[in-house]
C-alpha cells in the first residue's frame, strides 16, 4: 500500500509497505479522502513537534476516512462497506523496520478499533493495546460524504472543546486565528448559539470568510480597535478570548477585554514551550485560563451526531472549508500550499 512518510525534515517519500493486518477488535478501512492539519502536520514534517523531533522516518497523518473493508472477529460495531473516520497504523502494524508511526493515518489503508466492544470486554487497558484515540474511531452515517466526514476530524475537536471552555449559548466571544480551528469556532459558535462573535486575523479573505460563517465583527491583528471592544457601550466586556494561534501573549491582549469570570481559552498547544506569564494586573479579579492541548475524547466523540445532523440539515459542509485539493501523489505540493498560508483546508483524494 501506499504510506507518505516523512524520511527526514522537510523530505516526504511515498513508501510501498505490507497492508495491515487487523487484529480481533480491529477493521482494516481503505481509505478515500484525508485532510492535512495545518499545524500538526507541519510542525511534525519540519521536525518540531514536541515528542517527535528525532523519530523520522515516520508515516504522517491523522485526518481520514475511508470504508470498512476487513472486520475482526472481535470487532462487534464495524460492518463491511461503512465509513469510518480517524483510522491510525501504529509502529508494529506497519510492519515495515525502521518506520515509525507518527499516527499514519495517511496510509492507503489504516485501521479503527473498537473501543465499545473492548470496554464491555474489560480490555480497555494498555495491557491489551488500548489508547485513548481508540475512542474516536467511529463509523458515520451513510448520509454523510466522505470530504463532509474527513471534516469531523477537525469539526468534532472544536465543538468538543466548547464543553473544556465551558462556553454557553448567548456566550460573547472574540477568536484570534482565521484558520481551519479559528473559522470552525465560528461556523459551530454561530450554530451553537453563540452571542456576538470577534475574529481577529491579518488575512483580509480570511476574514471575509468568518463573516460568511457568521462572526459579527472582523479585525485585522493591527487593527487597534481590537483593544476598544470592552469600552463599548453596546457590549461591554466579553465571556471569553478564544486563541486558536498559539501565542501566549494573546492572554495579555484578552485579559482586559474579558468580564469578571470570563475566560481566556487556549486551543492547541504552545510548542516548545516551558513557561509563560500571566499579567494578573492586566484581568478583572476573578477570571479563568484553560490550556486546551489535547482534545477531550469523550466531548469530541459525543459532539458528532449533533455535527452529523448540521451536515445532513445542511447548516454545514465541508466545501465552505475545502480549498485545495490533491491526489494522495501529490502530497508535497499540498504540505507546500499550506506553508503559504492561504489554505483552509486541503485534501488528498485517493482514488
Amino acid at each position: 500500500m501506499k504510506t507518505i512518510s516523512v524520511t527526514k525534515p522537510g523530505e516526504i517519500s511515498i513508501l510501498d509497505t505490507p497492508i495491515p493486518i487487523p487484529k480481533p477488535y480491529q477493521a482494516l478501512v481503505k481509505t478515500e479522502v484525508a485532510c492535512i492539519c495545518n499545524n500538526t502536520d507541519s510542525e511534525l514534517v519540519s521536525g518540531h513537534f514536541p515528542g517527535m523531533e528525532d523519530s523520522f522516518p515516520f508515516a504522517l497523518g491523522h485526518e481520514s476516512i475511508g470504508k470498512v473493508v476487513e472486520v475482526g472477529d472481535k470487532a462487534k460495531n464495524f460492518k463491511n462497506g461503512q465509513r469510518a473516520i480517524s483510522g491510525l497504523v501504529f509502529d508494529d502494524e506497519l510492519q515495515t523496520e525502521g518506520l515509525k508511526s507518527g499516527w499514519g493515518g495517511f496510509c492507503e489503508y489504516v485501521l479503527i478499533n473498537d473501543h465499545e466492544s473492548m470496554v464491555d470486554d474489560a480490555v480497555d487497558n494498555e495491557q491489551n493495546g488500548w489508547v485513548e484515540v481508540f475512542e474516536i474511531q467511529t463509523s458515520v452515517p451513510v448520509s454523510v460524504s466522505a470530504q463532509d466526514g474527513v471534516l469531523l476530524c477537525t469539526w468534532r475537536e472544536v465543538l468538543g472543546a466548547f464543553r473544556d471552555f465551558h462556553l454557553k449559548p448567548g456566550d460573547d466571544v472574540l477568536i484570534y486565528g482565521g484558520g481551519p480551528v479559528g473559522l470552525s469556532f465560528v461556523k459551530l459558535g454561530r450554530l451553537f448559539g453563540l452571542g456576538w462573535i470577534g475574529l481577529v486575523d491579518r488575512h483580509k479573505e480570511k476574514r471575509e470568510l468568518a463573516k460568511q460563517f457568521g462572526a459579527s465583527e472582523t479585525f485585522d491583528r493591527n487593527d487597534e480597535s481590537v483593544n476598544e471592544i470592552a469600552s463599548r457601550e453596546t457590549l461591554k466586556k466579553l465571556d471569553a478570548i478564544i486563541d486558536a494561534v498559539g501565542k501566549p501573549e494573546i492572554i495579555s491582549s484578552g485579559l482586559p477585554l474579558i468580564k469578571r469570570g470570563g475566560s481566556i481559552c487556549v486551543y492547541g498547544f504552545y510548542a516548545g514551550l516551558k513557561e509563560f506569564n500571566v499579567q494578573n494586573y492586566l484581568g478583572d479579579f476573578n477570571y479563568n485560563i484553560y490550556i486546551h492541548q489535547w482534545p477531550t475524547r469523550l466531548y469530541e466523540k459525543e459532539s458528532q451526531n449533533l455535527l452529523c445532523e448540521w451536515i445532513n440539515e445542511g447548516k454545514l459542509s465541508a466545501s465552505e472549508f475545502i480549498t485545495h485539493e490533491f491526489q494522495v501523489d501529490e502530497v508535497s505540493k499540498a504540505l507546500d500550499e499550506v506553508q503559504k498560508r492561504k489554505v483552509i483546508k486541503a485534501i488528498l483524494k485517493y482514488d
